[in-house]
């Protein structure tokens, strides 16, 4: 049964959100997936091998820099940071070829948050051109079909003389492949798509000429405007209904340690993994209380950008240009659950009064539709960092199917 399957890699893997929504799907088979971080490999691997069966994870996982293509090609051996493996030729010979390439380059280089943050509009970030590691590997496997994720930012980010979208649709065309002309037309809101969370994506689609043949400008559309829009869901998915029925957890006098991590919230159900509040302090135990009674109670004085800004300076003594604080709503999709959240959770304030806390690692999975039985292994930080990274496994699964359509559709033709 195996082998009728796609047969596809992934790229820029991460913890494999991707991955997971088009192994959900049941129409693929994971050939290979390329990351370069520690703590997402591991639980890829974790994942590929105790819920999607596949024996050989570790073989199929390859912890290695994408930049050196050469190397990722042919294999690596005893190398200092990342070991050794046959690479991805022997991987794709031995499953007789692929057919789908799947995957984003990291996408800080062209949010637009991210450019307005750095002095120098991210223009000097390596990862603007992590993309032409992404198009060597298209056109060393020549792939029926293609799946490139990134930020709607990258339509206009502009690192040199030119508009990176412009180099990157040339780059794929004269790689053999066809897109969408207007781009613009490819940003998905996977709030459509029964994602709990706002959360726009450019989703470029691209098919090889030469397979698809005169076809392909006309396959490439039915992608868009048929295949994909027919998963959308017939409402929006809020954070009650992503997050309502997971335990409570109550602020608490002294600090608990789990397994070394620090908490000043009650434990949970111990059948919830991941679900176990990060340590606040008592100022923040008390503007979290402060903000969610007072949007439980209807009194609203702190739900203006300008109020917030306020809040913030009196209670830190600092000014910032953006505010700080943002509260998720019960009955609406969440704010964007981003890397970032890594570092704070106090966009992410969870919206019951009595709880007074920030999101759990649990809550942002849930709100990035990781299924409950995807059980984060690593620190916090690692978690947050690499759920927030993560495309949304719903949508992804979404894709995976509209990806498969259009394969079997000219197949059978």
């Amino acid at each position: 049964m195996k082998n009728k399957k796609i047969k596809s890699i992934d790229l820029f893997a991460g913890c494999g959100g991707l991955m997971d929504g088009f192994e959900q799907s049941g129409h693929y088979d994971t050939v290979a997936a390329v990351e370069w971080e520690k703590a997402p490999c591991r639980n890829l691997e974790k994942r590929l091998r105790e819920k999607w069966k596949y024996n050989d994870a570790d073989q199929r996982v390859l912890r290695f820099d994408i930049q050196r293509t050469d190397e990722l090609f042919s294999g690596w051996n005893d190398d200092n940071d990342y070991g050794t493996s046959v690479g991805l030729d022997k991987l794709i010979e031995e499953a007789n070829g692929i057919d789908v390439i799947i995957g984003g380059p990291p996408c800080q280089a062209y949010s637009i948050a991210g450019r307005v943050r750095d002095e120098n509009g991210m223009r000097d970030d390596y990862r603007n051109y992590l993309f032409e590691s992404y198009i060597k590997v298209l056109e060393r496997y020549q792939p029926k079909a293609f799946i490139f994720e990134n930020v709607p930012g990258i339509l206009s980010a502009k690192p040199g003389d030119r508009n990176i979208i412009e180099i990157i649709q040339e780059s794929f065309a004269e790689a053999g492949y066809c897109l969408l002309e207007n781009l613009s037309e490819a940003i998905i809101d996977f709030t459509e798509y029964g994602v709990p969370q706002n959360r726009k994506r450019i989703i470029i689609f691209g098919v090889k000429k030469d397979y698809f043949g005169e076809k392909a400008e006309a396959i490439v559309k039915q992608f868009y405007a048929e295949n994909l829009p027919k998963y959308k869901s017939k409402k929006k998915k809020t954070v009650l209904e992503a997050i309502g029925d997971l335990p409570k957890l109550y602020p608490v006098e002294e600090d608990i340690k789990v397994n070394g991590t620090r908490t000043r919230h009650s434990l949970p159900n111990p059948n919830v993994l991941n679900h176990i509040a990060r340590w606040q302090s008592d100022r923040d135990i008390g503007i979290f209380k402060l903000l969610t009674e007072d949007i439980e109670s209807g009194r609203c004085e702190y739900t203006s950008i300008k109020a917030l800004k306020q809040l913030y300076t009196d209670m830190t003594g600092k000014s910032s240009n953006v505010h700080k604080y943002h509260v998720i709503r019960w009955d609406e999709p969440s704010n964007l659950i981003p890397a970032h959240l890594y570092k704070d959770g106090l966009r992410h304030i969870h919206p019951d009064s009595s709880q007074q806390r920030t999101l759990t690692v649990r809550e942002a999975a849930r709100l990035q539709t990781f299924p409950d039985d995807y059980i984060f292994d690593g620190s916090n930080m690692e978690l947050y960092k690499m759920i927030g990274n993560a495309v949304p496994p719903q949508f992804a699964k979404c894709c995976a199917n509209a990806v498969y359509e259009i394969i079997q559709q000219f197949d059978n033709e």
